[in-house]
């Protein structure tokens, strides 16, 4: 019996034709204005690629400008740290050949009063105080001082001379943070990210209990960004199974709503929050005047002022990509589950709700690590326990001028946003992320 005509192939077109046109073209070799068309065929396939490639270009080159080059810039201030060499060549050199022990010979501290009175004429010597003061407390005063005693030294001995300006150069730890500092690559600023530093003798300790920061500070900004994913979690999945179970004229009406946020200013968002919260604002008015609360409670400048603003300006983020997710599902799966003999319940955990995984995936994603860089909205209504490491970060690039710091920190929170993304593509496949 003959098998049925299948009827023409449905994807035998464009690319089929082009296909056996080359066939024919290679068998041939068909003419074409004295060129053969096998040629012409793959001079118009490479000015496709091309202009391809050209509207391709300009984005290409906006993301490496605004976006590659940062980070590369970002990546190598964490590490390179070249103003004490710069400033200090003759001390650098002289104390590559020191052992370590004792304090140095007089070539060294002749070198450094050299070093000081070169760059006492420069009016350079703060840049190296200030960044020995990074790990030698009052360093720069007393390196100032030390540059201007520097100066008006003709001739040796210049030991005796530098120690007499200031007795920390009579000090071993204040020469082994100095050959440390000569040179242009130091692991310092992610020790210090950390909450670790060298001692005198230039092993790493953990810094003292009462100095440790920035351990709390990666704690808290892990916490706060999680607590904040959970709860836009926990308030959008409801909403987004609504909205994508409602008649759409309906749910686009909710959705425009919902969609307004982003219509609106992140700072203004936030200053809306501030209003709120205060303790003379309107949500203590209806709390004190319904009988609530007996007398106004602090709502500003707290956790639960940074988490609720939070909340409300991320949930959007994470509503939409699992709303996105549910409107590809079809009804029908938990219509054939339920006629099956599930009951409501376990036909939604075990049918529906397993199809949603990616969006809740790529939501809670993509809130968590937008979380991790909060800067305005803890500034503006957390207190000084509830600030996050953007707000540390901004410190040292902006008021304290220490780009080192500042990338190191930096540096850290892309290191965090990678593993999630890791963690993310493993679990459940990065071209499974629907966001729209």
């Amino acid at each position: 019996m003959q098998a049925p005509d299948p009827g023409p192939m449905p994807y035998a077109h464009e690319y089929g034709t082009r296909l056996m046109v080359s066939a024919a073209v290679a068998t041939t070799g068909i003419m074409v204005d004295g060129v053969p068309l096998k040629l012409k065929l793959r001079r118009a396939e490479r000015m496709r690629k091309l202009k391809a490639v050209g509207l391709v270009a300009p984005l290409f080159l906006f993301i490496v400008v605004s976006f590659g080059i940062p980070i590369v810039v970002m990546l190598f201030n964490s590490i390179y740290d070249p103003y004490v060499a710069k400033l200090t060549p003759r001390t650098a050199v002289a104390l590559a050949a020191w052992d370590g022990n004792d304090l140095p010979a007089e070539p060294v501290f002749e070198a450094l009063a050299l070093d000081l009175k070169d760059a006492q004429k420069a009016k350079q010597a703060a840049l190296i105080g200030r960044r020995l003061n990074y790990e030698l407390s009052g360093a720069r005063s007393k390196l100032i001082v030390s540059a201007k005693a520097a100066a008006k030294l003709e001739t040796g001995p210049y030991k005796e001379a530098l120690i007499a300006a200031d007795p920390m150069w009579g000090e071993h730890g204040t020469w082994t943070l100095l050959k440390r500092t000569t040179r242009a690559y130091t692991p310092y600023f992610f020790l210090s990210s950390i909450d670790l530093r060298y001692d005198a003798n230039g092993e790493i300790e953990p810094v003292p209990e009462g100095e440790a920061v920035y351990q709390a500070v990666f704690v808290r900004t892990l916490l706060i960004s999680a607590t904040v994913t959970a709860l836009t979690l926990v308030l959008g999945f409801p909403l987004a199974y609504l909205l994508a179970t409602l008649p759409a004229r309906t749910a686009n009406i909710l959705l425009i709503f919902v969609l307004m946020s982003f219509w609106t200013s992140l700072l203004v968002r936030t200053t809306a929050w501030f209003v709120l919260l205060q303790t003379q604002g309107p949500i203590n008015d209806f709390l004190f005047y319904t009988g609530i609360v007996g007398e106004r409670i602090q709502l500003i400048y707290t956790r639960f002022g940074t988490i609720t603003a939070m909340t409300h300006i991320q949930l959007p983020f994470t509503l939409l990509p699992i709303y996105s997710v549910m409107k590809g599902i079809s009804p029908s799966h938990v219509r054939a589950a339920r006629s099956l003999g599930a009951g409501p319940f376990y036909a939604f955990w075990r049918v529906y709700f397993p199809q949603t995984m990616p969006g809740i995936a790529a939501g809670c994603l993509l809130t968590f690590i937008l979380c991790l860089g909060y800067y305005i909205t803890p500034s503006l209504v957390g207190g000084p326990t509830d600030q996050l490491i953007s707000t540390y970060v901004a410190l040292f690039v902006s008021s304290a001028g220490n780009w080192g710091m500042g990338s190191a920190l930096g540096t850290i929170l892309l290191v965090a946003t990678l593993i999630l993304f890791f963690i993310y593509n493993r679990l459940v496949g990065i071209e499974r992320m629907r966001l729209n």
